[in-house]
């Protein structure tokens, strides 16, 4: 069974910085295509940034192009959010996602087969 725990979440101010980290149990970073999304309330699940297996390709939104960096720890099995340069509006519920075998890189929410529980990120103004 693949499990996903994220941590790493929580208040920081605005032009801040916080490094999210998502452990991969019952599955292998790496060989597949892992995603962050996030929720902020009242709104829908948002794409934010994803890592293909094909040579580690990446594609971020254009909201946090720039300023957020998806990496990944294959001997450690896990993916990382490096946010910089944080805004109140990147304020959400920020969960991690991984898309089982070799497919196309996509942004699309309803590929993602696997998630995680979600770490709360606050930005304040």
């Amino acid at each position: 069974q693949v499990r996903l725990i994220e941590s790493g979440g929580g208040w920081v101010q605005a032009g801040g910085s916080l490094k999210l980290s998502c452990a991969v149990s019952g599955g292998t970073v790496g060989g597949n295509t892992e995603a962050w999304f996030r929720q902020a309330p009242g709104k829908e699940r948002e794409f934010v940034a994803a890592i293909g297996w094909i040579g580690g390709s990446r594609k971020y939104d254009e909201s946090v192009e720039g300023r957020f960096t998806i990496s990944r720890d294959i001997a450690k099995n896990t993916m990382y959010l490096n946010m910089n340069d944080l805004k109140p509006e990147d304020t959400a519920i920020y969960y991690c996602a991984l898309r089982s075998g070799r497919t196309t890189l996509t942004t699309n929410r309803n590929s993602y087969g696997f998630w995680g529980q979600g770490t709360q990120v606050t930005v304040a103004a």
